[in-house]
């Protein structure tokens, strides 16, 4: 039994695989009774905006479509209910709803209610007042303390909107926030919506239950982060492509020099653990053969291509250069399944962003399944028109990557049991 039971319309995705994450099989929103219901869905709507207000990425508004059709066709008053950037608790302007609100109108071609708080009177009017296929859309839960701290008082007055809750906002599902954790003691019963689920099933695709050979491309530059990620994802693929940041402590164990690049002790220690395990278990690392190299950490820098064993002391290894990129994708060649997160150099300097662009072009031409955990590299394959060619983009960075170390997510642990789970475990 997967994490989530599913059975009837309209959900396509498979559901045979254990997770190894949770111990029970989660509820899934078609074993809900929606018809005439007051259902609160907690989305991501944390979108990116221009100068001038508009937003310049409705990624994560179109993913949560197929959750509100569906809800639309069972008959459902639907309350959708997100966070945007970090107003500290304070009704900032320009971090309102409003433009998401605006958005949401042209997508689902109906009108969508913005209401002017997430709690309080006027809103409970609002949803007093809510026909079936209505769509209502909360103001920004984060113009309250509550949420972020998890109160009590904030999640009974979310709890209280609605008769049931959807989950569907799985870029905050590792966070223990009101809407994702409280709220779900508060109401009789909480569901994953099919984003979410797409999400997990995809994942469980790529991890637990992949076809092999398995190869995990990491990058970026918080070596602190990922190299927890790195110590889970060595027990469970078949070769490890290491680039950016990433790169400097591994090779930094073996005598090299990294520029002025700096490694914490607690790390080496790591790496030197990483690498026995992928020797014990067969495990192939892939690490950089040569760098593009600058005097500065700016697009104007002066640079120079070098081997891995000649970057200057005084200078910054800053990009993977095309012996790397040609030794990575000749790695990824008879892969089956292709787990990437993090960019292969100073990705958001375009002199430096040449690796990670080549990296997309042999990812996408890759035959394999192919996952890309949010983030910068999620943005390369927009900027390079190539997003359509992967098999998956998460819409959570965060998220996907404690699903990557194997932690447990809040969000998702917080959700009702299956029944359907539960007798099962009963006869068992």
């Amino acid at each position: 039994m997967g994490l989530f039971k599913s059975y009837g319309r309209p959900c396509r995705v498979y559901r045979k695989n254990i997770n190894r994450f949770y111990t029970m099989s989660k509820l899934f929103i078609n074993e809900l009774d929606l018809k005439g219901k007051r259902v609160f869905v907690r989305v991501d709507y944390n979108v990116p905006f221009d100068e001038q207000g508009n937003i310049t990425d409705d990624a994560r508004i179109r993913a949560t479509l197929p959750t509100i059709n569906y809800l639309l066709d069972e008959g459902a008053k639907i309350i959708l209910a997100s966070h945007l950037g970090r107003p500290g608790g304070k009704p900032l302007p320009e971090l309102s709803m409003k433009p998401v609100a605006k958005r949401l109108n042209r997508l689902l071609n109906k009108d969508v209610t913005l209401a002017s708080d997430c709690i309080g009177p006027e809103v409970k009017k609002k949803v007093e007042a809510m026909q079936p296929e209505d769509v209502l859309l909360l103001e920004n839960l984060r113009y309250h303390k509550g949420e972020r701290e998890n109160d009590p008082e904030f999640a009974k007055e979310l709890a209280s909107l609605c008769d049931v809750m959807v989950q569907d906002a799985f870029g905050n599902c590792h966070r223990a926030h009101a809407s994702m954790v409280g709220m779900n003691e508060k109401v009789s019963q909480s569901a994953a919506g099919f984003l979410l689920k797409r999400e997990i099933d995809y994942f469980e695709k790529a991890v637990n239950v992949p076809s092999r050979p398995v190869v995990a491309i990491v990058g970026g530059a918080k070596v602190l982060d990922k190299i927890k990620i790195i110590e889970n994802l060595v027990k469970k693929v078949d070769k490890l492509i290491i680039g950016g940041a990433m790169a400097f402590p591994f090779l930094a164990v073996h005598g090299y020099g990294i520029g002025k690049a700096t490694v914490d002790e607690n790390v080496v220690i790591k790496v030197l653990n990483i690498n026995k395990l992928a020797k014990e278990r067969g495990v192939k690392i892939y690490l950089p053969v040569d760098f593009v190299a600058a005097d500065k950490f700016d697009g104007d820098a002066e640079t120079k291509l070098v081997t891995f064993q000649e970057v200057p002391d005084n200078w910054f290894a800053l990009d993977i250069g095309p012996a790397s990129t040609k030794l990575f994708s000749e790695a990824m060649q008879n892969a089956k399944t292709i787990i990437w997160n993090g960019p292969m150099g100073a990705f958001e300097i375009d002199a430096f962003s040449r690796g990670t662009y080549s990296m997309v072009e042999s990812v996408v031409t890759a035959y394999a399944l192919t996952i890309v955990g949010g983030g910068d590299t999620d943005l390369a394959f927009h900027r390079m028109g190539e997003s359509y060619k992967v098999s998956f983009i998460s819409t959570g960075g965060g998220a996907f990557l404690e699903l990557l170390e194997g932690k447990e997510l809040p969000g998702i642990a917080a959700l009702t049991d299956s029944p359907s789970h539960e007798l099962a475990s009963e006869r068992s």
